[in-house]
């Protein structure tokens, strides 16, 4: 299908899209994935505010453990990183905004929830 977008025949898109990945260009293949299908109908961004400084692995690990982050990033400014969280209603999004409050080193996060995606 690729191919016939760009006018190749099914080999030469192969070959290329190969040279892609081999090169680095292309990272990854992902699925799009619908969450209301899932259930998970509640979206955040949750900012997290750390005692002291937290390295970026020390955060990395602590959301790795969490599904429901589905992005995370460490930030300049005040927080020290922000997350994009899913859940299936506002009960669930308080556990996982629990988990994430209970975690050595957070002493506090500020949330928002998504109302529409523009």
């Amino acid at each position: 299908m690729l191919g016939h977008h760009v006018g190749l025949s099914t080999a030469a898109t192969k070959r290329r899209v190969d040279r892609l990945r081999l090169g680095g260009v292309i990272r990854r293949f992902t699925a799009d994935i619908e969450p209301a299908a899932l259930g998970w109908t509640i979206e955040a961004f949750v900012e997290v505010y750390c005692e002291g400084r937290v390295p970026p692995e020390r955060m990395r690990e602590m959301v790795s453990a969490i599904p429901e982050v589905v992005e995370a990033y460490t930030v300049t400014g005040e927080a020290d990183g922000i997350l994009r969280v899913r859940a299936a209603d506002t009960d669930h999004f308080e556990k996982v905004l629990g988990i994430i409050r209970n975690h050595p080193g957070v002493s506090r996060t500020r949330s928002s929830l998504v109302l529409s995606h523009l």
